[in-house]
């Protein structure tokens, strides 16, 4: 069951709702025979058991037939998730002995969240509230995995808290709700705390089929000490009428060389004088200074490259 993206509900029905941080990970369901083994499968059905050998003892901490629904991540020192030190565990499936040394080095964290089997029942249809109880009950604390509180109601006070620890956002769950597999569902809303930059344009990458000659990502960047740093590529955000006045801007400040500091590894960009700002919207960032799930907000014709610190 996935979430849908939307707003945080209103005060009058935020009591219908339950509400927990969103984590940026690997989502994966944990299928638990009973017999003291586990399996663990990606969002597109893949084994992913082998990759992660910290979770095996997870198999013999319950004892009963079960199937969960959770998140594999990787903690920063804030002890926030972070994609970015999970990507290194990920895809190690058919390197056992690798994937061993990597849990030494960035150990994974399973976050359940939610149940949709138990003994010999499907629970699906029980409501998220009682499949959240059935999950507490169960006592899953671990040194790799854990069950995340659910704060019923206070979704403002929530979404404020998140902001302010440096966390991607929340999910609300509508207490009433059941279980949807393969379903991206109303009844569960990710919000996600957007951050704005106003960013410089210095190249493009052209869109393809109907976008031939229009831009299907910008190339964006920040001035640093040494000039313009590369922050990433947006290729969101924009409609058809600002995608083509975006085109006949690129195409006049075309030039033949990378204005950034060090060549963006990407195929087929093409540069352009950096003079163009605007703004986007955000996520996180890595480590390296990229921007994560960038939009495109508007163009910046009030401001110069040179306004841009």
């Amino acid at each position: 069951m996935l979430a849908t993206p939307g707003p945080l509900p209103p005060p009058a029905l935020q009591d219908g709702f339950g509400f927990e941080v969103k984590q940026d990970g690997q989502r994966a369901m944990i299928y638990l025979p009973g017999d003291g083994t586990v399996i663990l499968r990606s969002r597109s059905g893949a084994d992913i058991t082998a990759a992660y050998p910290e979770f095996t003892a997870l198999g013999s901490a319950i004892g009963r037939p079960a199937v969960l629904d959770g998140e594999i991540v990787a903690f920063d020192d804030q002890g926030r998730s972070d994609f970015e030190r999970l990507q290194s565990r990920m895809g190690l499936s058919g390197s056992p002995a690798k994937a061993a040394r990597m849990a030494q080095q960035v150990p994974a964290h399973l976050i359940l969240f939610d149940i949709v089997f138990l003994d010999a029942r499907t629970i699906t249809k029980m409501p998220c509230s009682e499949r959240h109880s059935v999950l507490e009950g169960l006592g899953l604390t671990g040194t790799h995995w854990s069950t995340p509180a659910s704060v019923v109601g206070h979704g403002t006070q929530a979404l404020e808290m998140t902001k302010a620890a440096g966390l991607e956002g929340l999910v609300a769950k509508r207490l009433t709700s059941v279980y949807e597999p393969g379903v991206r569902s109303r009844a569960w809303i990710k919000i996600r705390h957007v951050r704005t930059l106003d960013v410089i344009v210095g190249g493009w990458v052209p869109g393809r089929g109907r976008l031939a000659g229009l831009p299907g990502a910008l190339l964006v960047g920040e001035h640093d000490e040494d000039g313009l740093r590369y922050a990433g590529s947006v290729g969101t955000g924009w409609s058809d009428t600002e995608r083509v006045t975006l085109a006949e801007l690129l195409h006049a400040a075309a030039i033949d060389h990378c204005p950034f500091t060090e060549v963006p590894p990407v195929a087929g960009a093409r540069w352009v004088l950096p003079r163009l700002v605007g703004e986007v919207g955000y996520a996180t960032r890595t480590r390296a200074g990229r921007l994560r799930h960038p939009s495109w907000h508007r163009l910046r014709p009030d401001l110069a490259p040179d306004d841009i610190t």
